[in-house]
């Protein structure tokens, strides 16, 4: 009886994750239509970044002020040998996407801590969250919440808290100690078939702080500690290390399709950016 309760256990998680990926990838296919749509050669009043105001300071998510910057292309490792004109189309902080990279310039310890903090509570955090939660109530997985609000609360607090430990360890603390950039460049001009590529590619290759490209241990090793801390607070019944190891492997797939829509973000953004000012008017 025992083992049939893990083997429904198990089934109900595989449900819940494979329910979680195939939202990403449906946002994703309604969104990279809107992205081919909008996607078009930066005009020069952007690149020079006239609308930008000067009072703003370049950081991990801001434009640098006028002028021209290195490019975050998909040949992250030749930005640092040549200076080009950069592939941004955010003007503003994203609050979606925060660890989407607008300049090439390192990242200091002090704010990879606050991209952390910003990658916790953004926008994409809480959606995915909600939904995952919302996914996992009407399954029953885990079964250790059990069922009502209460236990919607538990699961939609455990994926939040799961989320920002991996942001911690990932994006903060080892990504500091081994000198990697956990931002995602985006390439210039995404394709479908060569976005799907690049975003599973920098999964295992990341850019370190000196522009080279390296084994993005930091991305890889800070969702399996995340993982590991959950346990410190998962049901009893689903603390096991193939539950760990299954939750890691569906953070992992998920953070593929989530590559995918940063992949074409800039360009959504820009069409968005574009049109709430035309209704606004009419």
């Amino acid at each position: 009886m025992g083992w049939i309760a893990v083997r429904k256990c198990n089934l109900a998680s595989f449900t819940v994750g494979l329910a979680r990926v195939l939202i990403i990838i449906t946002a994703t296919a309604v969104a990279i239509p809107l992205g081919l749509a909008a996607q078009e050669a930066p005009k020069t009043q952007d690149q020079t970044g006239q609308n930008s105001k000067p009072s703003e300071q370049a950081g991990p998510e801001n434009p640098k002020p006028p002028g021209q910057s290195e490019s975050v292309g998909d040949h992250v490792s030749d930005a640092a040998k040549k200076p080009v004109e950069i592939f941004n189309l955010l003007e503003r902080k994203s609050i979606v996407f925060p660890d989407i990279a607008a300049n090439t310039q390192a990242l200091t310890p002090v704010q990879k801590f606050q991209l952390f903090v910003d990658n916790s509570v953004s926008v994409n955090a809480i959606m995915e969250s909600a939904l995952g939660s919302a996914i996992g109530q009407a399954d029953d997985s885990p079964t250790g919440f059990g069922e009502g609000w209460n236990a919607y609360g538990k699961r939609f607090g455990s994926s939040l808290a799961r989320g920002a430990s991996g942001e911690f360890f990932g994006t903060f603390i080892l990504a500091s100690a081994l000198h990697e950039d956990p931002r995602f460049f985006p390439q210039r001009h995404p394709g479908l078939a060569r976005g799907v590529k690049y975003s599973v590619r920098r999964i295992f290759v990341t850019r370190s702080d000196d522009g080279r490209e390296v084994k993005n241990v930091s991305g890889l090793l800070g969702p399996l500690l995340g993982e590991s801390l959950a346990n410190a607070y998962w049901p009893d019944r689903n603390r096991t290390a193939g539950d760990t190891l299954f939750r890691y492997g569906l953070d992992l797939a998920s953070r593929v399709g989530g590559n995918l829509l940063r992949e074409y973000w800039p360009v959504i953004y820009r069409r968005i950016d574009r049109t709430a000012p035309a209704a606004a008017g009419r």
